[in-house]
C-alpha cells in the first residue's frame, strides 16, 4: 500500500504528506478501491506538456494526467503527474486557496481511478461533487489530528 510522492523540474513538497495519504486511502476506501502502489509526480506546465503529447497525443497543456496501470478489480496502481505551475494558475482564475487546489486534483485523480469519468456534463457535475466530499473529509482529518 505505497504512496509516493516526487517532483521533476520543479521544486515542491506536499505538506502534510503523512495525512495526505491516509485521506487519499479513505477515498479509495469509500470508492471499494484499496491502494497497492500509487506514485504522484509533481512536475512543471512543459514536462506534463510533453507527456500528454508523446502519450495521449493530445497537443494541450493539462493540470493531471492519470496513468491507470491496475491489472486486478478494485486495486489502484497508477502515475499521477501534477502540473504545479497549472493548479497555481487554476486557483487563480478559480479564486480557490492553492491548498484546496491541490486537494482537488489529489482527489480527482484517485476519483478517475476509482471509475469517474467528467467528459460529459452531467459526469463533470458529479466528479465535482466527490471531490467536494474529498476535501471536505481532508479538512476533517485534520481538525481530529
Amino acid at each position: 500500500m505505497a504512496i509516493n510522492f516526487f517532483q521533476e523540474d520543479i521544486k515542491y513538497n506536499l505538506p502534510q504528506k503523512n495525512l495526505s495519504k491516509k485521506w487519499l486511502r479513505q477515498i479509495a476506501q469509500k470508492e471499494g478501491y484499496s491502494i497497492s502502489d500509487l506514485n504522484y509526480i509533481f512536475c512543471t506546465d512543459e514536462y506534463l506538456h510533453q507527456i500528454n503529447v508523446e502519450y495521449l497525443n493530445h497537443d494541450t497543456y493539462t493540470d493531471i494526467i492519470t496513468f491507470d496501470n491496475s491489472e486486478e478489480e478494485n486495486k489502484i496502481e497508477s502515475d499521477i503527474f501534477i502540473s504545479i505551475e497549472r493548479v497555481k494558475e487554476n486557483s487563480k482564475t478559480e479564486g480557490q486557496e492553492f491548498q484546496k487546489e491541490i486537494l482537488r486534483v489529489l482527489s480527482h485523480g484517485i476519483l478517475h481511478l476509482c471509475g469517474y469519468k467528467d467528459k460529459s456534463k452531467e459526469e463533470a457535475l458529479l466528479m465535482r461533487k466527490k471531490e467536494d466530499e474529498s476535501i471536505d473529509s481532508f479538512f476533517q482529518l485534520t481538525e481530529h489530528k
